[in-house]
C-alpha cells in the first residue's frame, strides 16, 4: 500500500507541475510575449505638479517618492501592454483582486547611487531581475525580459534625475519594482491579469538614527521565517507580513532586527532585512568569513553577497 500511495503521489505532483508549466507556456505564447523599452510611452508631470524634494540629510526610509512611476499591464489573452511612465498615482483595484486575497505578488529592492564623478549607477540590476523572474515563476505571474525592464527603469531615473541625492549626502535612490495579480475574481487560481510597476524615492539609512554602526538582533527559536519547499528564497510579501509581530517584539527589546533560526540545532539563516555573514576564528586559529548556504531554499539570495 505504501508503494502504491507513493507512486500515486508522484503522479499527482508531476501532473500539477505539468499544468503549471502549461499555464506559463500558454501565457508566453500570447500576443506581445514581452514588452519592449522601445515602445515606452512617457507622460511627464506638469511643472506645477512636481513635488518639493525632501532634505537630503534627513531622509527617512520609504517615506518620499519621485514624481513619476513606470507601469506595464498584462492580460492572458492580450499579453503585455506598452510600458508607460507617468505621474505617480494611487492604484485602482477591484476588492476581489487576487493580490488582496491570495498574496499573489512579489517585489524587489534596488538602489541607484550618484558617484563622486556625478554619474548615476544602479547596483547590480541584472541580479535583481534574475531574482524577480524566479519569484514571478513561483507566484505564477507572467514572464518578462529583465533587460527590457532595466532599460525602462533607466529612462524612469533620467526623468526624475533630480531626485537622486548628491554623493556627499551618503543617501541613495531606492527603487521598488512590484508585480501583482490584479484579476477581479475570487477563487484560488492564477490571475489572468497582472500589473508590473516601479516606484522610486530618495532614502537614507534603513535603520533609524544609524548609518554603518552595528545593530542588535533578536533570535527566538520558537519562530521560523521559512521552511524547506516554501518560498523563503523568493522575495514575496507573504514572507514579510508574518514577521511583523516578532519584529515589534525585537524593537521593544531594543533590537533593530530579527535573526531567524531554523531546526532543532538552531541553524542561522538570515536577518529580516539582510543576509548574514559571520566573522570567526576557527579551530586552527585561522580567520574566516562565513555565510549560510542558500541551496536549502530557506534564504533569500542577497544581491550584495
Amino acid at each position: 500500500m505504501q508503494t502504491v500511495l507513493s507512486g500515486f503521489a508522484k503522479k499527482v505532483l508531476l501532473s500539477a507541475e505539468q499544468q503549471f508549466q502549461s499555464f506559463r507556456t500558454l501565457s508566453s505564447l500570447k500576443a506581445n510575449q514581452y514588452f519592449k523599452s522601445s515602445d515606452l510611452e512617457i507622460h511627464e508631470c506638469k511643472t506645477n505638479e512636481r513635488k518639493v524634494k525632501p532634505e537630503w540629510n534627513d531622509l527617512p526610509f520609504g517615506k518620499s517618492f519621485n514624481d513619476h512611476m513606470l507601469e506595464v499591464n498584462w492580460n492572458i489573452d492580450k499579453g503585455w501592454s506598452k510600458p508607460l511612465i507617468g505621474p505617480i498615482h494611487n492604484l485602482s483595484l477591484h476588492p476581489s483582486a487576487k493580490v488582496l486575497h491570495y498574496a499573489q505578488e512579489l517585489f524587489e529592492g534596488m538602489k541607484a547611487f550618484r558617484g563622486v564623478d556625478g554619474k548615476i549607477r544602479i547596483f547590480r540590476p541584472d541580479m535583481n531581475m534574475k531574482r524577480m523572474k524566479t519569484s514571478a515563476e513561483r507566484m505564477s505571474l507572467p514572464d518578462f525580459d529583465g533587460n527590457e525592464l532595466i532599460e525602462c527603469l533607466k529612462k524612469l531615473i533620467k526623468i526624475d534625475v533630480d531626485w537622486v541625492p548628491p554623493y556627499e549626502t551618503g543617501a541613495s535612490l531606492y527603487i521598488r519594482p512590484t508585480f501583482i495579480g490584479t484579476e477581479a475574481a475570487l477563487g484560488v487560481h492564477s490571475s489572468q491579469d497582472a500589473l508590473l510597476y516601479i516606484i522610486c524615492g530618495p532614502v537614507g539609512s534603513y535603520f533609524k538614527g544609524k548609518t554603518a554602526k552595528p545593530i542588535a538582533l533578536l533570535a527566538d527559536p520558537k519562530f521560523v521565517r521559512a521552511w524547506p519547499g516554501g518560498v523563503g528564497d523568493k522575495k514575496v510579501g507573504a514572507n514579510y507580513s508574518s514577521t511583523l509581530a516578532l519584529q515589534n517584539v525585537a524593537e521593544d527589546k531594543g533590537c533593530q532586527q530579527v535573526l531567524w533560526l531554523f531546526g532543532d540545532d538552531h541553524q542561522l539563516t538570515e536577518v529580516g532585512a539582510m543576509n548574514l555573514f559571520v566573522f570567526l576564528i576557527n579551530e586552527k586559529g585561522e580567520k574566516e568569513l562565513v555565510t549560510p548556504p542558500i541551496k536549502s531554499g530557506l534564504i533569500l539570495p542577497g544581491v550584495t553577497r
